[in-house]
């Protein structure tokens, strides 16, 4: 459907150059990293928070839809413009606005790539804790949209623990400032932590102030290799019993390893591995490293290194961030989804999924945040072979039903967004999803914001 001309006039008036209709830039926002695709009918790209108060307005007294976007890195569809309308790029709100480290937080605006956040943090000695393996090109808004995760969040929390405060637009157009530059709140209700997480479907984030964290003197990391995955599931348990809480603790399943030995890591033959990190004073260190890798001893025990230097440690890492790419070289099409479960029921949640692969004959992959209970979980087939895909669409349902018995969730950091909004009412009684909606409606009361995400249809 044609925008209105109307609305057309008003946005060139409103941003003179900065929207688009052309083919090229509609096409480069129609998709994210779940492959879905949807064209929306142009881009704006404001560069202030009044003009996007402006769009908001015009948006809702004409009735078009909007959906706000950072760098396009998510996964579940959620950045896809599945109505039309226009996509919100923050490209051009890409400022620093302060760094304060008397006060432990940064200011910034949404279209800051994390990774440029760290570089500037670095000379401060500070980091803002949320590391998604996108960091290098994801945004700061699109971390707080999704509530963005990261293998540090055992230890220093996801983007909804590292916020102290929001500037946003609602629905309605209206300005709001919630939380601010302190980190102790006993006035009102928590719209930070609301917003954090809403994937652009309550209002759109013009500026954050993030909590800080200082950089640690020193890190080590253990590479801890084991029989099967029941054993260093169980291990993860001892792990994160120790008084010091890990830095990391990622959990890596047997064709997790295979794929490593094949894009050359030095690896062994195990059935499972646990990477492990610690950090710390230079006094304190030695002395957590020795704790952690005394709970990672016991049944199933293969064989544990230490990677002290800074090289050693970047090579676990880069392996391990280069895990999801490589997947596609077992089979084209991948079901990635990151299940939550309480972190004791981590052995059950392994156990459950390899028993699934055997069921449904495919290659699921396992990886992931085991000190969170949050593991990636990808189901591997070939799209052109329609009893595969079936079997694959299948077992993904019980992958959901196996996590939501376990006490868990549909969702650890990547969010709902399309992929799995059909399930969101196996998750939620009635009543709590009924709630959900009214906070939609208060905060968004046309409905023009990222319309179809996140909750399902209440018919």
């Amino acid at each position: 459907m044609p925008m209105p001309a109307a609305f057309v006039a008003e946005l060139s008036s409103l941003l003179g150059g900065g929207w688009r209709v052309d083919a090229a830039t509609r096409q480069a926002h129609a998709s994210d990293d779940s492959r879905r695709v949807a064209l929306p009918d142009a881009v704006v790209l404001p560069q202030s928070r009044e003009q996007v108060v402006a769009i908001v307005h015009a948006c809702r007294r004409h009735r078009v839809p909007l959906t706000a976007r950072g760098a396009g890195t998510a996964t579940t569809g959620a950045a896809v413009p599945t109505a039309g309308g226009i996509v919100v790029s923050f490209a051009r709100m890409h400022r620093i606005l302060a760094i304060r480290p008397a006060d432990r937080c940064a200011v910034v605006e949404p279209g800051v790539r994390n990774g440029d956040l760290q570089a500037a943090l670095q000379a401060h000695g500070l980091f803002w804790p949320p590391d998604p393996s996108s960091f290098e090109n994801c945004t700061v808004g699109g971390n707080l949209a999704t509530n963005a995760g990261g293998p540090r969040a055992v230890k220093y929390g996801a983007t909804r623990d590292n916020v102290l405060g929001l500037v946003a637009v609602t629905g309605a157009g209206e300005l709001i400032r919630v939380g601010g530059a302190y980190t102790k709140c006993s006035s009102g209700f928590d719209l930070t932590r609301l917003l954090v997480g809403s994937e652009g479907t309550l209002a759109l984030i013009v500026e954050a102030t993030v909590r800080l964290a200082p950089l640690p003197q020193t890190q080590a990391g253990l590479r801890v290799f084991y029989r099967d995955a029941a054993s260093a599931a169980a291990a993860v348990s001892r792990l994160m019993a120790q008084p010091a809480v890990p830095a990391m603790l990622e959990f890596l399943d047997r064709r997790s390893l295979a794929l490593l030995r094949q894009n050359g890591s030095d690896v062994p033959d195990a059935g499972a591995m646990l990477l492990v990190e610690a950090d710390g004073s230079l006094d304190a260190l030695p002395d957590i490293l020795a704790a952690l890798a005394a709970a990672a001893e016991g049944d199933g025990l293969i064989d544990m290194d230490v990677a002290q230097d800074g090289s050693a440690r970047d090579r676990l890492l880069a392996a391990r961030r280069a895990l999801s790419p490589a997947l596609r070289t077992i089979a084209p099409g991948k079901i990635n989804e990151d299940v939550v479960v309480p972190v004791s029921r981590i052995p059950d949640l392994v156990a459950g999924v390899e028993a699934l692969a055997a069921e449904f004959a495919l290659p699921i992959v396992s990886f992931g945040h085991a000190g969170n209970g949050n593991l990636h979980v990808n189901i591997l087939y070939h799209p052109d072979d329609a009893d595969e895909t079936a079997r694959a669409r299948a077992a993904l349902l019980r992958v959901f039903a196996l996590a939501l018995r376990l006490g868990g969730a549909l969702s650890g950091e990547h969010g709902i967004g399309l992929s799995k909004q059909a399930f969101m009412a196996d998750a939620f009684d009635a009543a709590t999803l009924d709630a959900m909606r009214a906070v939609k409606n208060a905060l968004d009361p046309d409905g023009i914001l990222n319309p179809g995400k996140l909750l399902p249809d209440p018919d």
